[in-house]
C-alpha cells in the first residue's frame, strides 16, 4: 500500500473513531482513486484553491466526506490537526461535505444522485466559456440507483461532453446490502449512452493513474468503473455490510492502526 494512501487511512479511521460516525467501510474503498487524483493527476494548487483553470473534482457520495477531507489535508489545503474537528459539537468539518469551510471542497454532498448533474453543468459551462480545466466526479454504485445519475448520463453522452470523468466506487455493498440492483454490466450501461467505459482495479495506482490522466483525451464522457472493497485495508473491515453503519471503538482503532502500520 502507498504510504501517502496508508497515512490517509490511518487519519480516516481516527476521525471515524474520535467522532463515533459511520461509513468508514465506503470511505476506506475510494482512498486510492483519491489518492491518484489529488497527487498525481489533478491540476490543482492548495495555495491558490480558487485559481481559474484548475481541475475540479466532486465527491457525490458525501457520505464519505472524512476521505475526502483526509486526502485534502494530507495534500496541503489545510492544516492536518483540522481533522480532529470532524463530525462533532463545535467542531470545524460537517459529516455531510460543506463546500463553505474548507479550501478545496468544490461541492457541498450528502443527498445521493445529485453530483454528476452538477459537474455535467460545470463541464458544459468550461466549454461554453472557452475555460480550462476537467471535471471528475465519484459516485458509488449504490447511488447509481438514483434515476438522476442517468438523466446527467445521457446529456453527457448526448453532448459527447469529452471533459467530464465519472469514476464509480463499485464495492458492491450499500446500507441495505450486496448488490441491491444489479449493476454487473455499468461498463456497457455507459457504452451504450455514448460513453467510454473503461474497467479497473479501484485500489491500483499504477491503473488509476494512467486512465484518470488518458480520460480527457477522448472525444466523449469518460467512465472510470473503479472495481473496490468496501473498507479496504484492514481485514476486519474489508467487503463487510455493518463497516457501513459502524464505527471503530478503542480495541478496534488499535488494531487498525496496527494494520495500517503504527502502533497505538
Amino acid at each position: 500500500m502507498n504510504s501517502i494512501a496508508r497515512a490517509i487511512r490511518k487519519s480516516i479511521l481516527s476521525m471515524m473513531h474520535n467522532s463515533r460516525s459511520s461509513h468508514i467501510g465506503g470511505c476506506f474503498s475510494i482512498v486510492e482513486i483519491l489518492y491518484s487524483l489529488y497527487f498525481d493527476v489533478l491540476n490543482i494548487d492548495p495555495q491558490n484553491p480558487q485559481k481559474k483553470d484548475r481541475d475540479i473534482f466532486i465527491l457525490s457520495k458525501g457520505h464519505s466526506s472524512a476521505a475526502l477531507y483526509a486526502t485534502l489535508a494530507h495534500r496541503g489545503f489545510f492544516p492536518q490537526e483540522w481533522l480532529a474537528r470532524y463530525y462533532i459539537d463545535d467542531g470545524l468539518l460537517p459529516g455531510h461535505l460543506d463546500m463553505t469551510v474548507v479550501p478545496g471542497v468544490e461541492c457541498s454532498a450528502g443527498s445521493l444522485g445529485h453530483g454528476l448533474s452538477i459537474g455535467l453543468g460545470m463541464a458544459i459551462a468550461r466549454t461554453i466559456r472557452k475555460e480550462q480545466g476537467r471535471v471528475f466526479v465519484l459516485v458509488g454504485d449504490g447511488e447509481c440507483n438514483e434515476g438522476s445519475v442517468w438523466e446527467a448520463v445521457m446529456l453527457a453522452g448526448t453532448r459527447a461532453v469529452d471533459r467530464l470523468t465519472l469514476i464509480i466506487d463499485y464495492n458492491h455493498l450499500q446500507g441495505m446490502g450486496r448488490d441491491v440492483i444489479n449493476q454487473s454490466n455499468f461498463a456497457e450501461r455507459f457504452s451504450s449512452f455514448g460513453w467510454k467505459s473503461i474497467e479497473v482495479d479501484g485500489h491500483d495506482i499504477d491503473m488509476l493513474r494512467s486512465v484518470l490522466s488518458a480520460a480527457s483525451s477522448e472525444a466523449a464522457p469518460t467512465a472510470i468503473v473503479a472495481h473496490t472493497i468496501k473498507g479496504k485495508g484492514v481485514s476486519f473491515m474489508e467487503d463487510r455490510l455493518e463497516w457501513h453503519y459502524k464505527s471503530p471503538n478503542d480495541e478496534q482503532l488499535a488494531a487498525g492502526l496496527v494494520e495500517l502500520g503504527r502502533s497505538p
